[in-house]
């Protein structure tokens, strides 16, 4: 059972949007240079969180995206099942064909697994990610580094000088 790139960085780039939604529309590509996803693979998860109304978007010069809802209404299940990701923990994808065609003695106990995933992704909401004092140090952090890399004076070695201190 895993939880693929498409949720992770899904969630990831809702959680950076949500925490830098007070300054306005969020551009994809300050998200992309933050958290390391390729612009490309966000446009393709923004249609679909925009699709699913988690996100709406702003065209035009300072345009890009805002929440859909407030970051208490949007749930992690949300964000994931939005991009028609699935937290399985069955070896057949649910589709209780695990041996040789047949349901397997562990299925059942897969498949409860994979709700209690659901059901506890289900219960944190981006309120409660973004008001977490890590999650607000490490934003901090990707805020101040993507900040010194829009300074042309200094050079990779420098940026990284400055963070090793």
């Amino acid at each position: 059972m895993r939880l693929t790139t498409k949720g992770r960085y899904a969630v990831t780039a809702l959680l950076d949007l949500a925490i830098h939604a007070d300054s306005g529309p969020v551009n994809l590509a300050d998200i992309s240079q933050r958290q390391g996803i390729s612009l490309s693979y966000l446009e393709q998860l923004f249609a679909k969180l925009r699709r699913c109304e988690l996100v709406s978007s702003i065209r035009g010069p300072g345009g890009g995206y805002r929440l859909g809802k407030k970051p208490h209404a949007i749930r992690i299940a949300h964000i994931i099942d939005a991009v028609n990701e699935s937290v399985d923990a069955t070896k057949c994808q649910g589709k209780g064909n695990c041996q040789q065609g047949e349901t397997c003695l562990t299925h059942h106990l897969w498949e409860d697994l994979s709700q209690q995933i659901h059901d506890f992704l289900g219960s944190i909401s981006l309120a409660d990610l973004i008001n977490k004092s890590e999650i607000k140090r490490i934003a901090a952090h990707q805020d101040q580094r993507q900040e010194l890399m829009m300074q042309p004076e200094l050079d990779g070695a420098r940026i990284a000088a400055i963070f090793l201190q």
